[in-house]
Order: structure tokens, then sequence, then C-alpha cells
């Protein structure tokens, strides 16, 4: 039945789908401890630019247009400032300390008239849980600007702790990473964005809300509607509908300690790849991770051999390379994030394929970067894959 919805099927005809969307709305608002949800931003990065429309909003409603700069620290995810910059607003980079948190001192200094706010990944694209977060959350509401959460990495935090509770006045959610739907790949995703109570009237439209029938039988129980300071339409309809599903039955068929366990399993399965793996590759912030684990392969490096090649001997192994060079901060950086899903036996043959490509790397470096040597196709040329990409097969007539 959902399937064959249409998004322009009258509503009194499709009042379970509401429905659905009406308790998802209320789940997200529980889980991070916000008020007002939006379901309808159809990926991350067009929460994120959903949040900045609504700092700008927020701040020209209250006279204060000259709040034109969002704070945003070295190691965020490059859709961040991207889509501050698409809102308007000039982006301020905020250094990280040796601890991988953001510069307390650094923000200090941008922390004026002119902030708009700041918008923070927590954990951090480094993977670690900004301890000075209280702290950096008053310092910006003191400058009168707002804290936006990139919810990117909540799998790390589910039932732990609500983003609201610390200090955070909104944030998206992405639903095709934290809950089930397969992440990657180009799509699709949803990326509903949550905020506190009197940012509520300026979300994204439509929402559902459930009209007051005031004792007389109303047509319809659900009903889609645009809050009335609303940002407008982010997307043609009303969200990625089959997104929103299956995070609705995942949320449902969890529980809270369901998705207690989430958590838990994707730090202790990230904690265990850092601590068999930190003899062997460099770890540029020797403390305890959250939901991925950040290595260098500098050491690796100076006997000739860098992370692309890593990567690609990896693929003689079995396994996909992990994110490459990323954070920017991070030279020759190895992202590894296993997830709540990876089983034990999985992630210990996924470490003895890295020890091994380490000791190949020290006995016979040419080995390594002349990797893959098993797959039908070995190195290709990626820039020029990226710029003149081939779509169609073409069938090969010689004999």
């Amino acid at each position: 039945g959902f399937a064959a919805l249409h998004p322009l099927q009258p509503q009194e005809l499709a009042q379970g789908a509401l429905e659905l969307m009406y308790s998802l709305q209320k789940y997200l608002g529980e889980i991070t401890g916000m008020e007002g949800v939006s379901l309808a931003t159809l990926a991350g990065a067009q929460g994120e630019f959903a949040g900045n429309l609504i700092l700008r909003a927020y701040h020209q409603e209250r006279g204060e247009s000259q709040r034109n700069k969002v704070a945003i620290p070295d190691s965020a995810h490059g859709t961040n400032p991207a889509s501050a910059a698409m809102g308007g607003f000039e982006v301020v980079t905020v250094a990280s300390d040796a601890q991988g948190n953001m510069d307390l001192h650094a923000l200090q200094q941008v922390a004026t008239r002119e902030l708009a706010g700041v918008m923070l990944t927590l954990p951090s694209t480094l993977g670690l849980f900004d301890t000075n977060i209280i702290e950096l959350c008053r310092t910006v509401h003191q400058a009168g600007g707002l804290v936006y959460g990139d919810g990117a990495n909540m799998n790390a935090l589910l039932c732990r702790v609500k983003l609201a509770h610390l200090g955070f006045d909104l944030v998206h959610l992405n639903l095709h990473k934290t809950f089930t739907t397969p992440h990657g790949g180009g799509g699709p995703g949803a990326g509903p964005i949550c905020v506190r109570e009197d940012l509520a009237s300026y979300v994204p439209a439509p929402i559902v809300e459930r009209p007051d029938q005031k004792g007389e039988k109303a047509p319809q129980e659900f009903a889609l509607v645009t809050p009335q300071k609303s940002v407008g339409r982010i997307g043609g309809f009303h969200g990625n509908f089959g997104v929103l599903v299956r995070a609705y039955c995942y949320i449902r068929s969890m529980g809270t300690e369901g998705l207690r366990q989430v958590s838990a399993n994707a730090v202790l399965n990230a904690n265990y790849l850092l601590n068999a793996l930190k003899g062997y590759y460099d770890l540029p912030y020797d403390r305890r991770c959250m939901h991925e684990v950040i290595l260098s392969a500098n050491r690796q490096h100076t006997l000739g051999v860098r992370g692309l090649d890593i990567a690609k001997r990896l693929l003689d192994y079995g396994f996909h390379a992990p994110t490459m060079y990323f954070p920017l901060i991070v030279d020759e950086a190895l992202m590894i994030e296993p997830t709540e899903t990876e089983s034990k036996e999985t992630m210990d043959a996924f470490i003895a394929a890295l020890k091994a490509i380490d000791r190949e790397a020290q006995e016979d470096p040419e080995l390594v970067k002349g990797a893959p040597h098993t797959t039908p196709v070995s190195r290709l040329d990626e820039a020029r894959a990226a710029r003149q990409p081939n779509l169609r097969w073409t069938p090969n007539n010689n004999p």
C-alpha cells in the first residue's frame, strides 16, 4: 500500500502514510530532544542547507541581519561550508586543538555580534566526542548565535545523549545512515531537520500535524501543513517517503534498548579496531574514539607507500577501501567506520589484512604500490575516469 501511493494522492486517502510521518516526527524529536521536526529534506546536505536558511531567517526577524558568519571546524565534512555559503553566509574556519576538539580560544575570537552560528558534527569527523561541547555551546549562545548539529554520526549517540541537552539548537539526521537505509552510492537519502521549540515555525514545508478537531469529526485526522514562518519547500513533495518508512520500521523494531545497543556496538567496534591497529599505523589522536577511528599511513609513507596504495592493496584481500585522505587535517588519513553491524570475525580479518599490508610495505613496498593484482582491472587513471566517465558498455567483437 505504501509503495503504490502517489505523492499527490488526496490527503484523506493517505491517512496511514501521514500517521506514519507524524509518528516518525515524534520519534526523531524524542531522540534528539527537539520539539520541531520536518521530514521534507531529501539528504543530509539538504538538511544542512535548510538549517542555514533557518539561521538566516531567525536572525533577520530579530533585526540582526549583520550576523553573516558561520563558524565551522577544520575537521568538518565538506558539505558544511558549502551549505553555509549557499545559505548566504561567510564561512569562518576554526582550528582543532591538539586533542581533536574545536579550539575554544579560536572560537571565542570569532564569537562576535557578526556570528550567526556554528556548524558542528558530534561526534566529529575525527571520530571523537568534543569534550568541550557544553562550553562551546555556551560561548556561541552568549554571543547571540545558534548551534547547528550535523547528525551524520548519530549512531554513536543513540539513546545515550540528546543533542538538545548539550546545547544544540537545531540538527539534521541522516536516516540513510543511522536508520538502516544503505548509505552511499548516490542515494536514496533523507535528512530530517529537528529544531528547538521557538524555531519550529521556520522548518521546511510541509510537516504533518494532527488538527484540533474541537469536538467535531474532521474529514481527516492528519494533515500536511506549512509552518507559519517556514523557509519554504526544499523539494518537490514532502520528503523521500520510502526512506521514512524504513526509518519508522527500524525505530519501532529496535525500541529504546535496541537503539541503545546500536550505539554501544558502534563505539565498541571502532575502539576494537583502534587498539588492534595503533601499533601498526599512526594514531593522530591517541584517545578513545566513538563510531569511527582515524588512522594515518604516515609511517608507511616514509617507506614510499601511500594511503592510496594501502587502499588498493586491500582490494586484493577482499575488502573495500575505507574513506581516504579525509579529514583533510590528517596526513595520509584512513577513516575506518565499522558501524554497529560488523561481526568480530569480519573485523579480525580486516585487522589481519591491514597488518599484512604494513608488513609488505616494509619488506616489499613495490608489491603494495602496484596493487591491486587480483581484480579484473588494475589501477585506473582516476582523474580521467571522473572527468571522462565511460557510462556505456560496448561489446568486444574481436575474436
